[in-house]
């Protein structure tokens, strides 16, 4: 087995190397992502922290140059499950956003269901949160702390990307920050962490900035 090189793993108190994860949840790719990190997470020595992203924010100074139907999607639907997942994080703290996410996740993506107001009423309910924090759906009252955790983690990466982003410590103590990885379906076992190995090992090298194909094929939620 193949660790990562020790220059990218710089530890917290808890021997484990912070993983920061900004998510927004209706995106189908940073889904696969997010239980691929999980994945990770047991067999690498690595702690998952979870913050809000938005695609609403992100495509707010380009709006103009989407196509029709992903504008309104960016305008209407793609507000309210991060509205909910911030007001959650502000009224019951950073460590309900795991929980929340997946519940969001699997009810979104996996059982189809899409980022209804039921679904997310329901997703609430699966991650042992108030249902009322569905209340928050339509409401600007924590877009503040949206945006700076949607800022906190493009800043670190730039405007050319989308969902998720994911930082860890470098060596020197600056963050090592990307988007993606977009991977489908969802690696798992050895398969995983080597991705995950093989990911540090180019985001950490000087200047390096892209990889990419084309995709043939759409996210699968296996």
């Amino acid at each position: 087995m193949t660790a990562a090189p020790e220059k990218t793993h710089p530890s917290n108190s808890s021997g484990a190397t912070p993983v920061d994860f900004w998510f927004d949840p209706l995106c189908p790719w940073a889904w696969i992502t997010s239980r691929w990190v999980l994945e990770v997470e047991k067999l690498r020595p690595i702690e998952v922290r979870w913050h809000v992203m938005s695609l609403a924010v992100l495509n707010e100074p380009k709006l103009d140059e989407l196509p029709e139907k992903y504008q309104e999607m960016m305008t209407t639907t793609a507000w309210a499950p991060v509205r909910v997942a911030i007001a959650a994080e502000q009224k019951f703290g950073s460590e309900v956003l795991g929980r929340l996410y997946t519940a969001l996740g699997t009810r979104f993506h996996n059982q189809g269901e899409g980022p209804t107001p039921e679904a997310i009423r329901a997703a609430l309910e699966d991650a042992g949160l108030p249902a009322d924090l569905a209340d928050f759906a339509g409401s600007d009252e924590y877009d503040t702390e949206l945006r700076a955790s949607h800022r906190e983690g493009i800043e670190l990466v730039g405007q050319e990307v989308g969902t998720p982003v994911i930082a860890v410590p470098g060596a020197d103590g600056e963050r090592i920050a990307f988007f993606g990885p977009v991977v489908t379906p969802t690696p798992r076992g050895e398969a995983a962490a080597r991705l995950w190995d093989g990911t540090l090992l180019v985001a950490s090298t000087p200047g390096f900035y892209e990889i990419k194909r084309t995709r043939t094929v759409g996210p699968s939620f296996e």
